[in-house]
């Protein structure tokens, strides 16, 4: 689905036809014949489109005479989650700059933008190429925290749980967990070498603008910040899986011991019995009181044996 939008009067407003200052989205369902005909019709290069729509791109920025593009990762929710997968991913978006125009493209429905697209954000003008581009960037980070968030209130959930479980089912969500967490670490990283980049080269033409300057720093710092929550969460779950596999297995050892405990205390009425089970002559076997002597020994017998384990404390 392609898109013209234009702010009026506070309000976004959907346009038949591209004019300039406009905003043009692009988001999915789309053919690849509708790719060609808008970088046809804006002349710039179909790999700037195609490049965005590749999961595996790594955030860049490029320049083709007066065109320019901006790769960003983002978070969006896994929407073919299995069992082991992550939660969340991360998926390009596309932002090219051309003169009179803004183009994003995005294989994904993608929540920043949709903030814009719901008008939620305010203040913003696609007009203003500069300020919209660090708009998103401003919006990006913050999807960034708020996903990091929900990630740890969910693993301390799943701590909570396991405390009185041991299913592997809250150890696969902790495995989604951590898969998710390794894509945001590897997106944040590459973010913010894209934004350092773009501002030690103004590529944004910003540097006479101290206002623009100013919330450009404060992104790349919300950017390093997240990139800080990551690594600590990540540590965290890394402890925590940790840790729960020493319980794990400590528990196995104390339910093994306990067993074989057990079985010793068993094992003495047994071994009485089996004596008392020959065809040979052992003492008091022609007296009337045999079985209680028996039954008597073999109590005694085993309560001592659990005494004594008792008071090594191997129980």
């Amino acid at each position: 689905m392609i898109r013209y939008l234009i702010k009026e009067d506070g309000r976004l407003r959907e346009l038949d036809e591209p004019q300039p200052g406009c905003w043009v989205n692009i988001e999915p369902p789309f053919t690849h014949e509708e790719l060609e005909e808008v970088a046809l019709h804006f002349d710039f290069p179909l790999d700037f489109l195609t490049d965005s729509l590749d999961i595996d791109e790594r955030s860049r920025y490029e320049r083709e005479e007066d065109v320019r593009l901006i790769l960003l990762n983002t978070p969006v929710l896994n929407g073919v989650k299995e069992d082991n997968d992550a939660i969340y991913i991360t998926v390009p978006v596309g932002i090219i700059l051309i003169p009179d125009y803004l183009l994003t493209i995005s294989s994904f429905e993608n929540p920043v933008l949709q903030l814009f697209l719901d008008n939620k954000i305010k203040h913003f003008n696609p007009s203003d190429e500069s300020a919209f581009v660090l708009q998103i960037m401003e919006q990006n980070v913050y999807r960034f925290l708020t996903c990091l968030k929900k990630l740890n209130l969910r693993r301390n959930m799943i701590e909570k749980e396991l405390y009185d479980s041991s299913q592997n089912k809250q150890l696969v969500e902790l495995l989604s967990i951590e898969k998710s967490l390794v894509y945001f670490m590897n997106s944040l990283s590459a973010n913010e070498l894209l934004k350092m980049k773009m501002k030690r080269m103004d590529f944004l033409q910003i540097r006479n603008n101290e206002d623009k300057t100013d919330l450009f720093e404060d992104i790349i710092i919300d950017n390093s910040q997240a990139l800080e929550m990551a690594n600590v969460y990540t540590n965290i779950l890394n402890g925590t899986m940790d840790a729960y596999g020493s319980i794990i297995s400590n528990n196995l050892n104390l339910t093994i011991r306990r067993l074989t405990l057990i079985t010793i205390i068993l094992m003495v009425p047994t071994l009485i019995a089996s004596f008392y089970g020959m065809n040979v002559p052992l003492p008091a076997q022609e007296s009337s009181y045999t079985s209680l002597f028996i039954i008597g020994s073999s109590v005694v017998l085993s309560l001592l044996v659990a005494w004594y384990f008792q008071r090594k404390r191997l129980f």
